[in-house]
């Protein structure tokens, strides 16, 4: 198959865009490079500089950043016309190189591949309760279907195990109630400043806003005062969880694409997110996610979904670091 060069403000405009993508703490892992000697293929690099060390000790959770970032990128090249195709870790001697792309000319944009990149613009990380999401079955069947994969697989927690998992979630805090460097690093990740990275005060919860949530406590500097949403009194959300069928690097990869999709599903569908990968960062709690869903696969994320009740205005998007700085062209 031939490809196409595709016009650089065309790619800096979707890299821009796919930029948008969750990464852990916003500490966008990736760098991208343009190569205009080959047809200008698109490379993707993890950026470990860039990772949270002490957060993240495995660099699991970067490069299932850098899979929702790569996903992104495709939603985004789709809706200016153009199809991506994607060779992953393309260079075995440069392991931090994780995907190459390269395009064709679609015959047809569609409203989908439209509404699929606003969806991008439109995603936020709601931290607040959430009412019970409508139509949930309905959203689970289209879920399914863009989601799973030989790599990744979806699952639902059901209800009546959400106080395993809230115990997971509360034994999570606990394991690292003295870690230090930890708890620095989440500092060090808050800002209440206008910066390109990090997670801006205005994204954080109230103490009293934590307690209505009782999944969702990744312990983030705490706001002083506030009680949004009061009207949800408790947190009505459901749970899924991507797992993987192995641990290695193309499975982090693949499950960061699925976590992709599924974010970009539930926004479209109206729902609001929050992504959750603090349970699983501690084996003890991780096993707890394992036991609930599937003995023969790896939970990796879990997302809090539900609806944000009475919201239009999502509020300002969290801050993205300047293009200039992931994004280099080489002749």
């Amino acid at each position: 198959m031939g490809f196409a060069v595709v016009d650089t403000e065309v790619i800096s405009d979707a890299v821009e865009l796919a930029c948008r993508a969750p990464s852990l703490h916003n500490s966008q892992p990736w760098r991208f490079l343009v190569d205009g000697a080959d047809s200008q293929a698109v490379h993707l690099f993890f950026d470990p500089d860039r990772a949270p060390r002490h957060t993240d000790t495995t660099g699991r959770e970067a490069l299932i950043s850098c899979g929702a970032v790569l996903d992104h990128l495709r939603v985004a090249m789709a809706a200016a016309g153009w199809r991506a195709h994607v060779e992953r870790f393309p260079n075995p001697n440069n392991p931090e190189h994780l995907a190459s792309l390269s395009f064709s000319p679609m015959d047809f944009v569609t409203d989908g591949h439209r509404r699929r990149a606003e969806a991008i613009r439109q995603r936020r990380t709601d931290r607040l309760p959430f009412a019970t999401p409508p139509d949930w079955q309905s959203f689970l069947q289209r879920l399914t279907d863009t989601a799973n994969s030989a790599w990744v697989r979806v699952d639902v927690i059901a209800d009546e195990f959400r106080p395993q998992l809230a115990e997971a979630s509360r034994m999570t805090e606990e394991l690292r109630l003295y870690d230090s460097p930890y708890h620095a690093e989440l500092v060090g990740w808050t800002t209440d400043v206008g910066v390109s990275e990090g997670i801006p005060v205005a994204a954080l919860i109230s103490a009293a806003e934590n307690e209505r949530v009782d999944i969702g406590r990744r312990d983030f500097p705490k706001i002083s005062s506030g009680d949004r949403r009061a009207e949800v009194t408790t947190d009505h959300a459901k749970v899924l969880v991507l797992s993987t069928y192995d641990d290695n690097r193309e499975a982090m990869l693949r499950c960061g694409e699925a976590l992709s999709a599924t974010l970009l599903d539930a926004t479209m569908a109206g729902l609001a997110t929050c992504t959750l990968t603090h349970i699983t960062e501690v084996p003890a709690s991780r096993q707890i996610v394992t036991t609930l869903v599937d003995r023969q696969a790896a939970p990796q994320v879990l997302i809090r979904v539900g609806l944000a009740p009475g919201v239009d205005d999502p509020g300002p998007a969290t801050p993205r670091r300047p293009l200039d700085e992931v994004l280099e062209f080489t002749a």
